[in-house]
């Protein structure tokens, strides 16, 4: 061996040996034979966990130390030993494949844990028999290495046959560390990368919508590099971890019972598991005792397929599990094969002793101090013995037979070398008779061959194509759990397409049908957002309605969206709808104001009416039949002018309903106060000298009319020329709805619109007032100050009641006003006159109105 491994093998003596001071002769300290060894040309080693446990010596440095004892033996892994054999057999029976050549192997227990992997790491680094084992000198008599099951363990070994240079191939190590080359460079695998698990589990989780998972993970580097994975393939998706727990590398009953309780009391009711069987077994003991169901498993690829829990006491609580499996394959002869393995084939062998013990509870031989009862002689290994016998799908076991080919590939290849175009120094190649292990690595990572159809190779890391079969472990025939392939991920495939479940085949834990729910809160359902909970993960929330003119159309909205302007949220706050529009339109409203309107129409044309059939009487010549004329006339407008103010409102009704109003009661205001200086200056002209009834005569009462009147329409037509009033839409007021009103355009000519009349009504008031004691059985003075008291009072109370009234409300208000403040005019001016000419006929005389009555 060259000088870059002569020195660590002497490391590897002082480890296995010691020096004896005494005689300077290396004795062993302890002895650690293979379980299987045949010998062969070139020799390759293989390491399984043919036990699941180990107890561990009390290391109190007083006396030496005993080995370290491995118990729970593991018939599943005895099965990929013996897979290995069979297929180191096929290959030396094979013309085709090392013809002439012979392989043979060194099988050794790992028991599961890094300590005795070591321990067996370094037993295969020697001969086939440690006490023949000559000192290192020139190539190793071992070219590689197939194993272990554990990353823990495959760390350890790797890190070991590093020095040497010796390749190695796993058949169930999955920590994605081993694809850091420069750690590992020696480090090949036929089972894919946990990289790639990790990401089928996170597309699992997010497919069936479990957005709260527990994980629970074994104390190794395996599950901590798996579990690392997950959360970087979790983060930026939906899914919360509820918590994380660590099952105890040395098994520790208090810490578990500890993890189980947290699994019982989370809300999270899936839980992924990184784990070992070995280190299942002791868990699941504890957590079967608790009695807890209803926990749906995701398995990882270590236990997916461990047949050691297919018994019908596991159902209740490992139904449904589902997980990503190791790709099966098909090996013909196995189940032939190991038919041959019993203990008449094998008197000496310790495993195959462990094997019936552990398949019958009886011992074949009493030689190795078994406490179980002697076996009949007349076991036979039967179908139901599936831990060991089940190789109808072998996954791990058809792992071990590529590895096993991939390394006879290899080794076939480099003995085709031709002198002078080998890969290696001046184009040469490996010696048939000295072997390098360097030299083989070199071809396992350029190997490419096909075994029963399936492609092998090696990607730059060492790895193998991404391939994983969907396991769902369902109820069979006879109570216990079976195996049921429902898909396939496929990382060859293109993003998104790589997950194919038959989503028809589950079953979910609790035999149930319909895919579990684990989740921190509910789905908020459309119409509310989710509100996360302070110092809680993003999975926890609180689902909070829309608030009015909002709305979100999809389950679990972050936020709620505001409607278009014209639309406004439906009650449950799921869908816009269009805003409902209003305006005074001919409802009970409307038609109201419409009646009333009519009415008081009706009625000051039928008091017209009375008036002009009575006109030359005296009452009405007294009280100035033409100015009485004009007063009904314009109240008759005023009355009609209130139904502008209902309907939609367009560009022609906004400038009519304002200045119609305007106008007409700036008439029947000028004719009112004409006839009030009438009645003041028909009183005050009885005095001697008096002549102010020939500055009131009918043209110029007419001028008086026709001057108050034309101020007004300036006013209008001025503000129609400036800012006339339009249609508008109000949104601000009721934001559900849309108010279709009138703006004034401008509120300044609005206001002095108003403040017009109610200065002529203030001036009439006052004259009125002024002239309410002057003599005369009807002094119209009278009825002309109250009527104006009303309408003063009517268009005060209008103000705030406008303004406090958007929309149609304040339309009616306005209309409302115009027909109180006519009905006051109305009846205060002319029900008393109508009263006498109807029913007081006989009052109806010049005498009496001026009180000149013979008595």
């Amino acid at each position: 061996m060259d000088d870059g491994v002569g020195s660590p093998t002497t490391q590897v003596g002082l480890i296995v040996l010691e020096d004896a001071v005494d005689n300077n002769v290396c004795t062993f300290q302890n002895s650690f034979e293979p379980s299987f060894v045949a010998e062969g040309d070139y020799v390759i080693g293989g390491i399984f966990p043919l036990h699941y446990n180990q107890e561990m010596p009390d290391l109190n440095c007083t006396y030496r130390p005993p080995t370290v004892k491995c118990n729970g033996f593991d018939p599943r892994a005895f099965r990929w030993a013996q897979t290995m054999r069979l297929a180191v057999e096929e290959i030396n029976q094979n013309t085709e494949l090392l013809p002439n050549y012979t392989l043979g192997y060194k099988i050794f227990d790992s028991c599961a844990y890094p300590l005795t992997g070591q321990r067996a790491a370094l037993a295969v680094l020697n001969g086939l028999s440690e006490d023949q084992s000559p000192m290192c000198s020139g190539a190793s008599p071992l070219l590689a290495v197939i194993g272990d099951s554990g990353s823990a363990q495959s760390i350890v070994i790797s890190r070991i046959l590093q020095p040497f240079r010796i390749p190695m191939i796993s058949y169930f190590s999955t920590c994605s560390c081993f694809a850091d080359r420069i750690k590992y460079p020696n480090f090949f695998r036929v089972i894919p990368n946990d990289d790639y698990q990790v990401k089928a589990i996170a597309q699992l989780l997010v497919r069936f919508n479990w957005t709260w998972v527990g994980l629970v993970r074994g104390d190794n580097e395996y599950g901590r590099f798996a579990m690392q994975g997950l959360l970087r393939e979790l983060q930026g998706t939906k899914v919360c971890v509820a918590y994380q727990e660590i099952i105890p590398l040395l098994y520790n009953h208090q810490r578990v019972l500890e993890i189980v309780q947290v699994m019982q009391s989370s809300t999270a009711k899936v839980v992924v598991l990184f784990s070992t069987e070995g280190e299942m077994t002791p868990f699941l003991r504890d957590y079967m005792t608790q009695n807890i169901t209803g926990i749906q498993w995701v398995a990882s690829e270590a236990w997916v397929t461990a047949s050691v829990f297919t018994g019908n006491e596991y159902y209740p609580y490992l139904g449904g599990t589902i997980g990503f499996g190791i790709s099966k394959g098909h090996i013909s002869r196995l189940s032939d094969y190991l038919l041959t393995v019993n203990p008449q084939m094998y008197p000496n062998n310790a495993l195959v002793q462990e094997l019936w013990e552990a398949l019958y509870g009886c011992s074949p031989s009493q030689s190795f101090g078994s406490q179980f009862p002697p076996c009949s002689g007349q076991e036979s290994l039967l179908d139901q013995h599936s831990a060991y016998m089940n190789t109808s799908s072998p996954r791990v076991a058809y792992n071990v037979y590529k590895a096993v080919y991939a390394i006879a590939h290899s080794l076939h290849n480099l003995l085709l070398c031709q002198p002078d175009q080998g890969p290696f120094l001046n184009n040469s190649c490996a010696q048939s008779n000295n072997i390098h292990p360097w030299q083989l690595q070199h071809y396992i990572q350029e190997v490419t061959f096909k075994i029963a159809g399936e492609e092998v190779n090696f990607d730059l890391k060492g790895d193998s194509i991404p391939y994983y079969d969907i396991i769902n472990w369902q109820r069979g025939t006879g109570g216990n759990i079976e195996f049921v392939n429902v898909g396939l991920f496929d990382r060859t495939k293109p993003a998104g397409e790589e997950l194919l479940i038959q989503d028809n085949s589950l079953v979910w834990a609790g035999h149930q049908s319909e895919v579990p729910v684990s989740v921190c809160s509910a789905s908020c359902l459309p119409g509310s957002r989710k509100a996360v909970r302070r110092g809680e993960p993003v999975c926890c929330f609180d689902c909070v309605p829309c608030d009015s003119g909002k709305i979100s159309n999809q389950t679990n909205s972050i936020e709620c969206t505001f409607c278009p302007e014209d639309f406004w949220s439906n009650k449950e706050r799921t869908v816009c709808i269009p805003k409902k529009v209003e305006f005074l339109t001919y409802d009970s409203l409307g038609i109201a104001l419409t009646v009333i309107s009519v009415v008081g129409a009706c009625l000051t044309i039928a008091v017209l009416a009375v008036f002009f059939h009575h006109r030359n009487t005296a009452i009405v010549r007294v009280n100035n039949s033409e100015l009485s004329f004009f007063i009904l006339f314009a109240l008759t407008l005023c009355f009609l002018c209130s139904l502008v103010f209902i309907g939609e409102p367009t560009s022609w009704s906004c400038m009519l309903r304002h200045t119609a109003f305007s106008i007409t009661f700036s008439l029947c205001i000028s004719c009112i106060l004409g006839k009030t200086l009438v009645v003041l200056a028909a009183f005050t002209a009885t005095r001697p000298g008096d002549n102010m009834m020939k500055w009131l005569g009918p043209k110029q009462q007419r001028a008086i009319i026709f001057s108050c009147t034309l101020i007004q329409v300036i006013i209008c037509a001025a503000w129609l020329i400036d800012a006339p009033p339009y249609p508008s839409r109000n949104t601000q007021y009721e934001r559900s709805k849309i108010i279709l009103e009138c703006s004034v355009g401008s509120s300044f000519a609005f206001w002095c619109v108003l403040g017009y009349i109610g200065l002529q009504a203030c001036l009439c008031f006052i004259l009125a007032f002024l002239a309410r004691r002057l003599p005369g059985n009807f002094n119209e003075a009278k009825f002309i100050t109250f009527s104006m008291l009303i309408f003063c009072a009517v268009w005060l109370a209008f103000i705030p009641a406008y303004i406090s009234s958007p929309g149609n409300y304040a339309d009616a208000v306005e209309s409302f006003a115009i027909l109180a403040s006519s009905f006051g005019l109305l009846f205060c001016l002319f029900a008393p006159k109508c009263y006498i000419i109807l029913l007081k006929p006989k009052k109806n005389t010049k005498q009496h109105l001026m009180g000149k009555e013979k008595k």
